[in-house]
Parts: C-alpha cells; sequence; structure tokens
C-alpha cells in the first residue's frame, strides 16, 4: 500500500512556488512604476480636455501633432502597464498575498481590466498614420479619465502621508478648475455658432478688450493662449469665491453654467480645504500637544507656588526632555505590542548597554528579559541622579553627557559615557543604601535597569546569576553600595613554592582604586 505523503501547508510552498515573471505588488519596482502611472494619468487628465475643447480652434500647429510623441509613450505606458498588472500579486479578501498567475488573471479580467483597456486604446497612432481625424476621436480620448478611478483605489495607501495627500487635493483642486475652463470655452464658442447675431458672450466681451474682435462671429477673435487664460482664471475665482466680473456669465447658458461652478466650489471648499485644515492641523499637532503640557505645567507652578529656583528646574527639565523624546513615552507606546516584538525592539533600542562585558555569558533569552526591565532616563546639569544614603533602586548606564560622584565634598569619580554605577546585589533582598552622591555635570542621557527587575531575571536564570555576581564587581566604575569599600575577603591558601602564606586583601572598590589598595601580605610560618 502506499502511504500518502503530509501535505505541506500552502504558505509553506507560497514562496517556491512563486514564478520569477510574477511581480510582488509591495516591491519597490513596482511602487516607483505606480508612481510613473500616476504622473503619466495627470498628464492625460489636464492635456484631454485641452485637447478636446482647444484643438479644433487652433489656427497655429495643432496641440494634437505637437504633443503626438508624448501621447503615443503615454499609451505604451498604459498598454504596458495592463500587461504587468497580469503578473502582479494581490491581496485576496482573506489577507493571503496571491502568487498564482491563474487566479491573478481572473482577479484582473474581473476588476480593472476593462477600464485599462478602454483608457489604453492607440488613438494617437491615427495622427502618426496620417489618418484623418475628427473631433469625435477627441471625445473618444476623454474616456481615458477612467484612469482616475484607480487613483481612488490608491488614496488610502498615501493617506499615512499627510504632505502627499495635501499635494494630490491642491491637484484636484486644480484639475477640476482646467476641466471646468475648458467647458467654459466651448459653451463660448457654441454661443458664437448657434447665435450669430448676438455679441454678448464672454469670448465676444473678451475679444473686445484685447482688441481682436470677431469677424462675422467667425474670424477674428483673442487667441486661444489668451482664451484659456481668462477660462482658467474665470474658474478659479468662482470655485473659491464669487468672482471679481471682469470675465462674467451674460448668456443663459453661461449663466446656468455659472451656477453649477460656484455650488461645485461650495463643494470642494468642504472637501479640499476641510481636509487641508485637518492633514495641517495633524502636522502641527505634535509642537499642540507640547504647549498644551507648558501651560498645564505652568498652571501647576502657580498654583502651588513653587519657588524660582524650582520653577526653573521643572521648565528646562521638561523642555530638555521633550528635545530628546519629542514627547513620546515609548514604555506606553509599546505597551500593547505582543512581548515576541516587545524584547526585539528592547534589544535594539537597549543594544548599547547589553554589549556591556558583564552580560557577555548571558543567553539570548535572558538578554531579552534584560531588556524589557531597561528604561530610559534624563538629567539636566546641575541635577542630582542619586544622593548619598537614599535606597538604591537601579543600576545606571551613561549613554552621553558627564556625571560626578561626591562624597563630603570630595569628588571621588568622573563618570562619561560608556559608564556603568550602582551596586552589586548582596545574597539577601535587603534595601541598598547609597554611599555617594551623583551629580550630572552636562545633560546626560541614561540608561537603566531596576534592582528588583535585575532580579527577577536572576531568578529566572539562575545559571548566568553566578557569572553575573562574579563581574559585576570588575564592571562597576563605581560601587555605590553603602559598606562596599569596607568589605575584604581574606583568601589563605598555602604557597608551596614560597613556604608561605598569602593574604590576598580584595576591595571592592573602582577599579583606579582598587589597583592602588590591593596588597600581598607574606608572613613566615611559625616553627
Amino acid at each position: 500500500t502506499m502511504v500518502d505523503k503530509p501535505s505541506v501547508p500552502e504558505y509553506k510552498v507560497a514562496a517556491v512556488q512563486k514564478s520569477r515573471f510574477i511581480l510582488l505588488h509591495y516591491s519597490v519596482s513596482k511602487a516607483l512604476w505606480d508612481w510613473l502611472i500616476l504622473l503619466a494619468t495627470f498628464y492625460v487628465a489636464v492635456t484631454v480636455p485641452y485637447n478636446v475643447s482647444f484643438s479644433p480652434h487652433d489656427d497655429s500647429i495643432p496641440a494634437s501633432r505637437s504633443t503626438i510623441v508624448s501621447d503615443i509613450l503615454v499609451e505604451m505606458l498604459f498598454i504596458t502597464d495592463i500587461i504587468l498588472n497580469f503578473r502582479t500579486t494581490y491581496v485576496s479578501q482573506s489577507g493571503q498575498v496571491v502568487y498564482a498567475a491563474r487566479s491573478i488573471c481572473i482577479h484582473y479580467v474581473t476588476t480593472w481590466f476593462f477600464v485599462d483597456l478602454v483608457a489604453a486604446l492607440p488613438f494617437d497612432l491615427l495622427y502618426a498614420f496620417n489618418i484623418t481625424v475628427t473631433s469625435l476621436v477627441h471625445l473618444l480620448k476623454t474616456v481615458r479619465l477612467l484612469r482616475l478611478l484607480r487613483l481612488l483605489q490608491k488614496l488610502d495607501r498615501y493617506s499615512q502621508y499627510s504632505a502627499m495627500v495635501l499635494t494630490l487635493l491642491m491637484s484636484v483642486f486644480a484639475l477640476l478648475a482646467h476641466w471646468m475652463a475648458c467647458i467654459w470655452y466651448m459653451i463660448g464658442r457654441k454661443e458664437i455658432e448657434t447665435n450669430e447675431t448676438w455679441e454678448i458672450g464672454w469670448l465676444h466681451e473678451l475679444g473686445k478688450r484685447l482688441e481682436t474682435p470677431y469677424i462675422n462671429s467667425t474670424v477674428g477673435g483673442p487667441t486661444v493662449r489668451s482664451s484659456y487664460i481668462a477660462a482658467l482664471y474665470f474658474t478659479l475665482s468662482s470655485l473659491t469665491s464669487v468672482g471679481f466680473g471682469n470675465v462674467c456669465a451674460n448668456t443663459d447658458a453661461e449663466k446656468i453654467f455659472s451656477i453649477c461652478t460656484m455650488l461645485i466650489g461650495a463643494l470642494m471648499h468642504a472637501v479640499v480645504f476641510g481636509n487641508v485644515t485637518a492633514i495641517i492641523q495633524r502636522m502641527y499637532s505634535r509642537r499642540s500637544l507640547y504647549h498644551t503640557r507648558m501651560n498645564d505645567l505652568k498652571d501647576f507652578i502657580r498654583v502651588h507656588r513653587l519657588p524660582q529656583q524650582l520653577k526653573q528646574r521643572m521648565l528646562e527639565y521638561f523642555q530638555t526632555t521633550w528635545s530628546v523624546n519629542n514627547g513620546i513615552d515609548a514604555n506606553e507606546l509599546l505597551h500593547d505590542f505582543p512581548d515576541e516584538l516587545r524584547a526585539d525592539i528592547a534589544m535594539h533600542l537597549n543594544k548599547d548597554i547589553l554589549q556591556l562585558p558583564v552580560f557577555k555569558g548571558a543567553s539570548r533569552g535572558c538578554l531579552r528579559s534584560l531588556s524589557l526591565h531597561i528604561k530610559t532616563s534624563f538629567c539636566v546639569p546641575g541635577e542630582y541622579l542619586i544622593r548619598q544614603g537614599d535606597a538604591l533602586h537601579a543600576n545606571y548606564f551613561v549613554c552621553s553627557g558627564s556625571l560626578e560622584v561626591l562624597k563630603d565634598s570630595m569628588v571621588l569619580a568622573i563618570l562619561g559615557k560608556g559608564d556603568l554605577i550602582g551596586s552589586d546585589l548582596p545574597g539577601t533582598e535587603q534595601v541598598i543604601k547609597t554611599n555617594a552622591d551623583v551629580k550630572a555635570l552636562t545633560y546626560c542621557d541614561l540608561q537603566y535597569i531596576s534592582v528588583r527587575g535585575l532580579r527577577e531575571v536572576l531568578e529566572l536564570y539562575p545559571e548566568y546569576a553566578n557569572v553575573f555576581t562574579t563581574d559585576i564587581h570588575n564592571n562597576l566604575t563605581y560601587n555605590l553600595r553603602e559598606g562596599s569599600q569596607d568589605e575584604v575577603l581574606i583568601h589563605t591558601h598555602w604557597h608551596t613554592q614560597s613556604g608561605c602564606f598569602v593574604f590576598n586583601q580584595i576591595c571592592s572598590l573602582p577599579l583606579n582604586i582598587l589597583n592602588a589598595n590591593l596588597t600581598y601580605l607574606y608572613l613566615t610560618p611559625a616553627t
């Protein structure tokens, strides 16, 4: 009998089954291609309405001829984009990335294929082969504007970038004004063609002001360039305000269009400028939060009538810490993350302190547990980090800045970047009293691990606890535990070669003091 092979889960073989001809939708190359298509789409959105409205009336070089090369290039880009979409992965409704070519083709055909196909029809090749083009072809090219629907699909991707959303909204507003300027010009042309005896249309008025009037409603008139600028000026002034009257609606059709423009302008104010206001507020939200907390701090100082010196210290500490962390509390921010992810983040943030020799013997699991107990602190010049006689709650690692260790106004040590201060851990869980003051000389950035957290980790990893207890004496730049300098461990053994007792006096002092006080006492044995 044949034994059935165990089925391999789909996610296990997904990477193996992916063909090298499949393009990942989240790859950098696909993102760059999407930006190129976005620029091409905006190009189409600008040129197509302009060519439909103004090209038939331009007596100079036709716009369709002047942009023939760029138009064909854009068509080639759209056709290439269709081909790439048949080979680009997508995310299914269940949240899985689909790599199968057949599934990708079916998904694309049933979603955006026909929109992209219609938008990519090569109308401009008719110009390349000198085929007579009617105005109907220009109107057919407006279906390319359907590509803008793809932009709506990707707005969620850009929504996290405030500056990008702001740029897109302003571009959409300018694009709408451009489209309405094209329609405004077409209305003016139709009014000239249908009402030859009337000379009250906006194009007639513009021609008279520019001293290029229409003759028999067919010849003369302002240039296409002047007409477009005047039309764009009118639509922008109508969308953003109520217009200034120097370009105004005179006929019924023009007045109806002006009414629609004002209604659309009111809607655009609500949508575009409302979003712009929200985006700008979001961009400056951190600054607003800073001012709010600063005002709360000043109110607190005023209500409790704190002395000037204490007030100055509080304000200086707040301003300095804000400049360092920008008001972000890392512990609160990472609180809801899974423990595994938080440990990886903490390992990265605290890599400097975890690379100390005292932690070299710790396993990766021990280091991850230690990293979750490491916090950050900050000291401003003149502030005391530790006072003599206080309970020591943590061991401190100096990331930057300079501190001094003081005892009875005498400087015992100067601490700098990379120094470790604190205490070894006594055998019993007794309160550790400090034997000196620690005062900041400059702005100091510190990392610390609490004594309680350190004990908890060492209880979980007893094999490392013995190593830590032995190594911590050699790694502390200064031991702050009260009584550590008075402890003397006497090791007595028989020296076989010299026939004498050796007493090693080992003091738990800083290394520079320890080296000066380490003595060897040789005594002749009694006979």
